[in-house]
């Protein structure tokens, strides 16, 4: 499986890479070996979804090997410097958005986040009083719906309504800004979280590629790391338990929609998660796409449209059904990240992302920016 070794040769598969003493590149996989499709018509990954047909364009594009898929993953680890050969993130100008609470599973643990302000020590017996109420009877309902509207009444009457379940039934869906274009990091890459939180977690997601006509033209692996304690106490720190260094991972590559590969594809995707601890501890985990609440083409017509444009297209994660409750260091606290944890993503068509979790403040800063990159590309002539 993708990154290791390339399982789809028929597919169509790109993503950026660093190159030693040049920067960022454009690449495609052909069969295991990396070949630099870079050039003044295809210099950025935005350039290429631009492309009323970004599969042919990718396939058809002139290009020179760089190296094998193997090698650039040997090469792609945490320890890797700044000018050496490494998988980077696949946006660049694209803005990064994330869904959240779109599956019914999750959902219920985000009104236990908010219930115990971000106290994991409270999660458990909230955990159990909810349930009572809520149990799975969320899943199936359509968001906005007459019976959604319903089942609000009824918690709201329980005293159990939330800004997560507002979100995760009522007609507007949640989507916000994930980080910076280019702050994403990519496979190997050390993933952060913030040294304020002491309750987190991974969320294994699909992340959408959209150009900026709102077309969906292809999809990867992210991770969009979730501070449970700090989002749990409010709201409105939201901003400060998503956006951070290093905060979110995407890749390995996209792969680009065609024939073989489509939408409907995602629609029934199948997630898988592996998180192991340098103290022995795992954790696996499954998200199935075929319990999304709302359906990410909605998702994206909620993102993207007359009342907000991107002009240079934008990448979406679609949310996750993972919340972990499995207890690591004490009965009734559930799961939370220890530094050195390797997180693993998985899925039969786009391959594997793999992550190491750091604190933020120990994740090599972020320097490379759009400023950078415009001046790299200039530099080299592709502008």
């Amino acid at each position: 499986m993708l990154p290791y070794a390339n399982p789809f040769p028929a597919a169509t598969f790109v993503g950026r890479v660093w190159l030693p003493g040049v920067g960022p590149a454009l690449v495609r996989l052909d069969g295991d070996d990396v070949i630099d499709i870079t050039s003044r018509d295809l210099p950025t990954m935005q350039a290429l979804l631009e492309a009323d047909a970004p599969a042919a364009v990718a396939c058809g594009a002139d290009g020179r090997k760089v190296c094998t898929l193997a090698e650039l993953v040997a090469a792609s680890t945490e320890g890797a410097g700044a000018d050496d050969l490494r998988l980077l993130a696949p946006p660049d100008f694209q803005a990064i958005k994330a869904s959240g609470v779109t599956f019914a599973e999750s959902m219920v643990e985000r009104v236990i986040e908010e219930r115990a302000a971000g106290d994991a020590d409270r999660a458990e017996e909230i955990r159990a009083r909810v349930k009572a109420v809520i149990g799975e009877s969320l899943s199936g309902i359509e968001p906005g719906s007459e019976q959604a509207m319903r089942v609000k009444q009824v918690l709201q009457e329980e005293g159990l309504w939330s800004q997560y379940l507002e979100v995760g039934i009522g007609p507007d869906a949640e989507v916000f800004t994930k980080s910076q274009p280019m702050a994403a990091v990519g496979w190997g890459a050390a993933v952060g979280i913030h040294p304020i939180s002491n309750w987190n977690n991974p969320e294994p997601e699909i992340v959408l590629a959209i150009n900026s006509r709102g077309v969906i033209v292809g999809a990867t692996l992210g991770n969009d790391v979730n501070l449970r304690d700090v989002e749990g106490r409010s709201a409105l720190l939201l901003g400060k338990a998503k956006d951070n260094n290093a905060s979110c991972s995407i890749g390995p590559f996209v792969r680009l929609f065609d024939e073989g590969f489509s939408l409907d594809t995602i629609r029934v995707a199948e997630l898988s998660m592996n998180v192991t601890g340098e103290d022995g501890f795992t954790l696996d985990g499954h998200s199935s796409m075929t319990k999304i609440s709302r359906d990410p083409a909605s998702l994206v017509s909620q993102t993207i449209g007359r009342h907000h444009q991107y002009p240079d297209g934008f990448f979406l994660f679609l949310g996750t059904m993972f919340a972990p409750v499995k207890d690591r260091d004490a009965k009734g606290q559930g799961f939370t990240h220890h530094a050195g944890d390797v997180v693993t993503i998985s899925e039969s068509n786009l391959g594997a992302l793999c992550n190491t979790v750091r604190l933020s403040t120990e994740c090599p800063a972020w320097t490379f920016g759009t400023t950078a990159l415009m001046r790299n590309l200039a530099g080299r002539g592709l502008l």
